[in-house]
């Protein structure tokens, strides 16, 4: 390696992209190449960036298997960065043998950093800890112990670990000061503000009011009945019931966890949760079977007693009846949080992270885009869908809301 190319590379490891394009933006070599398409990457070029990526990885001989691993890493970085989950993890797996085999401790650390965060924004948190558990972040440079606390914070998040995320974030933001990278240091302060921002409502006994994810995750073991909107679950200290596949169950739960202690009126269910306009015999009966069917499935946790009026929930052990709401009621809830990271999403990205159809994405998207909420740009397959986060809101729960891609580095 010339005196050039190592001075270059240790200005991106140090995040000074022009820096490094001063030193090899006239130079068509395999590392020069390799060197620019990162350097493009940081300045956000990410189209331009992948097309060098992959001229430097062909331009390597047969003998530089590890300049070759180096550039593959680069690229899924690329991926993750421009939110293209369907990237083929084995090339990066196998890119981060060959580094592993050659010595190259920190670049093949950052491969598996990459997949963790990957499997971080599709929501498979087990896998993202046994990938995080095999490396050992004291032993690296910390730029790259920045990211691991980074990843190790968005997991405790979505578990609602929180007391972890912070402790997390705190040693991240030590090394990211260490690492004197001003992208990075950006982006442990964005994820930090995501814990100081109100995830979530509490409505009880008619009122409502924000809580942050620490209240979210007090109220976990709280003794009162939750009946969560975020997760479509109904709760307790002791069993949870699910109703995610059941839309109008859950609706039903919701009503009444609204009103309780008080009833909700036959009328007002009918209105709310079947959407009747004008009230027949037909709804009655339909209200009376799914009323059975929610007294069957939440008999664990609550009856569901028959009122003059209508209905009402009563516990069997717990004191109260909350209600756990997102902070923004949207149709499209789910799509809009992945886009509010301020991220690029391809339309098949998002149906990945959502474990969704791409047509049921798409659909949504349209929607979204016709009231202006996203917009798009690009054709065919390289259009992308981008939205502003919602102001004064963490997303961790309609998400979980995930974290930026950290930049690229080639050591």
């Amino acid at each position: 390696m010339d005196s050039l190319i190592a001075v270059a590379g240790r200005a991106l490891a140090a995040g000074d992209p022009l820096g490094a394009l001063n030193l090899v933006a006239l130079r068509d070599d395999p590392p020069a190449l390799a060197l620019r398409g990162i350097a493009m990457a940081q300045l956000g070029d990410l189209d331009r960036a992948k097309v060098l990526l992959r001229r430097a990885a062909r331009a390597f001989g047969p003998k530089e298997a590890v300049a070759r691993a180096r550039c593959v890493v680069a690229e899924a970085e690329i991926a993750l960065a421009s939110r293209d989950l369907g990237w083929p993890a084995k090339a990066l797996d196998a890119a981060r043998a060959t580094l592993e085999q050659h010595g190259d401790r920190v670049n093949a650390a950052h491969a598996r950093y990459l997949e963790a965060r990957r499997l971080l924004l599709i929501g498979r948190l087990d896998e993202a800890g046994r990938t995080l558990a095999e490396l050992d972040s004291a032993l690296l440079p910390p730029a790259h112990r920045a990211v691991h606390e980074l990843v190790v914070a968005g997991i405790a998040m979505r578990r609602l670990q929180i007391a972890a995320a912070r402790a997390a974030l705190t040693r991240a933001e030590r090394a990211a000061r260490l690492a004197d990278i001003p992208a990075l240091t950006a982006e442990v302060e964005s994820a930090s503000l995501v814990l100081n921002k109100p995830a979530a409502r509490l409505i009880a006994r008619g009122k409502e009011h924000p809580l942050l994810l620490e209240g979210v995750e007090a109220l976990q073991t709280s003794k009162a009945l939750v009946v969560d909107a975020c997760r479509h679950v109904v709760r307790d200290t002791r069993t949870v019931v699910s109703l995610a596949r059941r839309p109008v169950l859950f609706a039903l739960a919701r009503a009444l966890g609204e009103a309780w202690p008080g009833d909700v009126p036959r009328g007002t269910l009918l209105t709310r949760v079947f959407r009747a306009r004008h009230v027949d015999d037909s709804h009655r009966a339909r209200l009376r079977v799914e009323v059975a069917r929610l007294r069957k499935v939440l008999r664990t946790l609550a009856d569901v007693s028959a009122t003059k009026r209508g209905f009402a929930l009563a516990p069997r052990r717990a004191r109260e009846v909350v209600v756990l709401a997102r902070p923004v009621e949207e149709q499209h809830a789910a799509v809009l949080a992945f886009l509010s990271d301020g991220e690029s999403w391809s339309s098949s990205a998002l149906a990945l992270a959502l474990g969704a159809s791409q047509r049921t994405v798409q659909r949504a998207l349209d929607s979204l885009a016709a009231t202006g909420k996203v917009q798009s740009f690009g054709r065919g397959r390289a259009r992308r869908w981008v939205t502003p986060p919602v102001p004064g809101f963490s997303t961790t729960l309609l998400l979980p809301a995930p974290l930026s891609a950290d930049q690229t580095a080639w050591q």
